[in-house]
């Protein structure tokens, strides 16, 4: 295959690529990928947590050239979930192809009457798309860990498989290193920093001229996942900044770019007798704005957008949208509807909750437990943390235990549930499968392993006596 600088050859058992550059490689990027494929890949992949980036990059392994002074990078096969099984529900037309992300950020390819939509074995669930993020995120947190940037981070550099929950990160030779190596491009159009694109027109090494780095990478983050969720662009909405088409889309996306769900100014709300019919419902911000994604994305997209949008250094970082977007998987609900397209939904913490994709009410109570740890002896605070319980729903050590963090340093043990909710004999109770010291505040009582205690109102349970181990308390809405 040919991609924009890169002549890509399959080696004989397919097993890898050797993707050849068509330009005489300088000393500074011969170095760069030196590094990237001895230093850097010995940091990122030979220590604890290594095996769990191998499935997370896709990182190029050593370096080739040939004798008439060619450069290549030998780059391990995608694995098999990221090639289109089916593709297109009516043809066939992408089958086999790679599954970069830009089919499943766009809502004309999930739409019922689109004639090109993705077959539906293709797309997963709302649910999906939370957990790629989070992988996503923790892609990102990795490299500015390292003190590298990704400088290109696009739907198109990143493969998603929804089925498998998968994401992989492509396209690592482009890493930016302050100081070191800078950016050879300035990104993907959609996901470039607005402070990039105003100062583009500036020479090079103009001081003033702003370059891809790893703020810009915390723009380009939460665009990816305002359209994983969302299926519409944050900044492409109705205003007209100028009457020239590509000076409009400059100053739209740089100097003058605006969030389209701006909580105060609304003049870029997308106009719904302009947009694409097979983009609705999504196009339609007052039918599903972006608060479904729950109160801790609304946050940081605000931050992002509204606050950092022009003042890079107020993005939220990495870790941050990962942190938010495992609290928001604690707030969802399945939908009762199996016609459902998205499955799931995010808990509004509203009396009468519904489903936003398909209206479905939800039906009887919902335990929502509100997590507390111990800020002093006796004193106990919430965490800003709760936990959503439906039908056979499990409880974690993460949940459990504040000093047990969810992320990818988690032991296999670790991710073994603790205990599960049921609704049983027409009542909630939380079965307990591995808590020792398990405890019935309100009735003062020990819940041995293998038992079960009724989830009722009010009531308050001591998940763990150890350090760290938290305290709950039910609520049960929708009474």
């Amino acid at each position: 295959m040919r991609g924009g600088m890169k002549d890509v050859y399959f080696g004989p058992d397919k097993s890898y690529v050797i993707a050849f550059y068509r330009d005489k490689q300088d000393y500074n990027s011969r170095e760069r990928l030196k590094k990237l494929v001895t230093q850097y890949y010995d940091s990122f992949f030979n220590r604890e947590g290594g095996e769990y980036y191998k499935e997370l990059y896709c990182w190029p392994t050593d370096m080739v050239e040939t004798t008439d002074g060619k450069v290549g990078l030998v780059v391990p096969t995608y694995n098999k979930n990221f090639f289109f099984k089916k593709g297109y529900a009516t043809s066939e037309g992408i089958k086999g192809k790679e599954k970069q992300g830009l089919w499943f950020a766009s809502a004309k390819f999930r739409n019922p009457q689109f004639t090109l939509r993705l077959d539906e074995s293709e797309l997963g669930n709302w649910l999906s798309y939370f957990q790629i993020c989070v992988k996503i995120a923790r892609g990102v947190k990795r490299l500015h860990a390292a003190g590298l940037s990704h400088s290109d981070l696009s739907y198109k550099n990143v493969l998603i498989d929804p089925v498998s929950k998968s994401a992989t990160i492509i396209d690592i030779d482009g890493l930016v290193v302050p100081g070191l190596y800078p950016p050879d491009v300035i990104g993907t159009a959609d996901f470039i920093a607005p402070e990039v694109l105003a100062t583009k027109h500036l020479e090079l090494r103009d001081p003033k001229r702003k370059h891809a780095n790893r703020t810009t990478d915390l723009h380009a983050l939460p665009v990816m996942i305002y359209l994983y969720l969302l299926y519409r662009h944050p900044l492409k909405g109705g205003k007209v900044n100028s009457l020239d088409t590509e000076q409009d889309d400059l100053l739209s996306m740089g100097e003058k770019a605006l969030f389209i769900e701006h909580p105060t100014d609304h003049s870029n709300r997308p106009k719904l007798d302009q947009v694409s019919k097979w983009t609705l419902p999504w196009a339609d911000v007052s039918k599903l704005p972006y608060t479904i994604t729950g109160p801790y994305l609304k946050a940081l997209f605000d931050q992002a957008f509204v606050t950092g949008l022009h003042d890079p250094n107020q993005r939220p970082n990495a870790d941050q949208w990962e942190q938010a977007l495992l609290k928001t998987t604690d707030l969802m609900q399945p939908c009762s509807n199996p016609n459902c397209q998205q499955k799931w939904f995010v808990f509004d913490n509203t009396a009468s909750p519904r489903c936003p994709f398909c209206g479905t009410p939800v039906k009887g109570t919902l335990p929502v437990l509100d997590l507390y740890f111990e800020f002093k002896p006796t004193v106990w605070r919430p965490e800003n943390h709760r936990l959503m319980v439906y039908h056979n729903q499990y409880l974690f050590q993460w949940h459990v235990n504040r000093h047990v963090v969810r992320n990818e340093k988690l032991t296999a043990e670790q991710k073994i549930p603790v205990g599960y909710f049921t609704f049983h004999q027409n009542k909630w109770v939380l079965v307990n499968q591995k808590l020792t010291s398990l405890k019935d505040l309100t009735e003062d009582k020990e819940i041995p392993v293998n038992t079960m205690v009724d989830i009722t109102d009010g009531k308050k349970l001591l998940l763990s006596s150890e350090e760290g181990g938290r305290v709950v308390v039910i609520t049960m809405a929708n009474k």
